[in-house]
């Protein structure tokens, strides 16, 4: 099976509602899709969203990554040769994770469709359908409250609430008001895209175990590279506290599991570069006996099918964040995998199961 094109087109679909963390404000969700061809007709599909302020890529930076080192450096080559492929993707470029992983998840759809499997059973095979969270922006407590309540109306019983943007008084403020607003019966995570300091997050959250607000866990308090700011608060609280931002590549993951730095690892595969170091990462914890997330930038269907196929496949991921397509305006595409309510059925087609991509969402540069 060799590949015969590679091509990539910008897409933009807007937001039902602004999305608002403690490191940016989101309304329109942008991306590169890349599309590849192989002799045998076979079409795989991937994306890479714009995330600047988390691994640095953009637009003009994916678009020029794929077009330019990737597409004459994969032109011709055999996908049956898939470690070659991977290796000769990562050692052309440092860095330029989501880039790798677009093209990554194009490859990988491929291969899939080759060997007649859905991705999930092809890299491994462990779930058939897994539950979403769904995420709870950065507002003022009241409407925080009440879009928490309207999520938990539509079926969802666990909720990923934003928080670090500013005083953690208010942080608190926020929790408290979710909390009385649904009452105990849905599980409420937290994220706070490293908007604290590792004391003062000691401090906060000592105090919301002394509310029993119950929290699950605790995503990324702290800056990314303070791996010991990060040991501090998961040696000093109670609730479980989970990496996100500090971890990228599997040597990112061997030092945060070696610390015990984290109770938890937030595995993304635009952070990762793709399917094929997410492997590595998830296995790597998997052997230190670390559960994971597996979650998503803000992405559409294409990106999130391959997520969700990635975290199914493994026996540690037990936690899954891949509400981006509900927050979309409309649906990139036709296949990929399908909502029940919280619920994703990933469904029994080769590959992505991606039919169509609806050509209205794209822009021309």
């Amino acid at each position: 099976m060799i590949i015969e094109n590679i091509e990539t087109f910008r897409v933009a679909i807007p937001l039902k509602k602004p999305f608002k963390t403690a490191l940016r404000t989101v309304t329109v969700a942008d991306s590169v899709v890349v599309k590849v061809t192989c002799d045998n007709g076979v079409i795989g599909w991937g994306e890479a969203p714009p995330t600047h302020v988390i691994t640095g890529d953009s637009l003009a930076s994916v678009e020029y990554v794929i077009t330019k080192i990737f597409k004459p450096l994969l032109i011709g080559e055999s996908l049956l040769n898939r470690e070659l492929l991977f290796e000769k993707m990562h050692a052309a470029i440092v860095g330029n994770t989501s880039a790798k992983a677009a093209l990554d998840i194009a490859l990988y759809d491929c291969i899939a469709q080759y060997a007649k499997m859905p991705l999930a059973q092809f890299i491994g095979g462990y779930h058939d359908q897994i539950e979403t969270d769904y995420t709870v922006s950065v507002n003022s407590p009241e409407e925080m409250a009440e879009d928490a309540q309207q999520y938990i109306e539509d079926g969802f019983t666990i909720l990923k609430v934003k928080v670090g943007k500013d005083l953690i008084k208010t942080d608190i403020e926020r929790i408290q008001a979710i909390r009385e607003q649904i009452g105990s019966n849905a599980l409420i995570r937290l994220d706070a895209n490293q908007g604290w300091g590792a004391k003062e997050a000691v401090k906060a959250i000592r105090q919301m175990e002394d509310l029993g607000l119950d929290i699950e866990l605790i995503e990324q308090p702290v800056k990314a590279q303070d791996i010991e700011g990060l040991k501090y608060v998961t040696d000093h609280t109670e609730t479980p506290i989970m990496a996100d931002e500090s971890v990228f590549s599997p040597i990112d993951a061997k030092r945060i599991l070696e610390l015990r730095a984290a109770d938890l690892i937030n595995i993304k595969l635009m952070k990762a570069g793709g399917i094929h170091q997410a492997l590595k990462i998830v296995t790597l914890a998997h052997v230190y006996g670390m559960e994971c997330m597996v979650g998503s930038m803000i992405e559409t269907k294409i990106g999130i099918t391959a997520a969700a196929h990635f975290a199914a496949s493994q026996p540690n991921v037990t936690r899954y964040d891949f509400d981006a397509p509900l927050m979309l305006s409309d649906d990139l595409i036709d296949g990929g995998i399908a909502y029940i309510g919280s619920s994703i059925d990933l469904g029994k087609d080769t590959g992505l199961g991606i039919k169509t991509v609806h050509q209205n969402f794209v822009q021309i540069n």
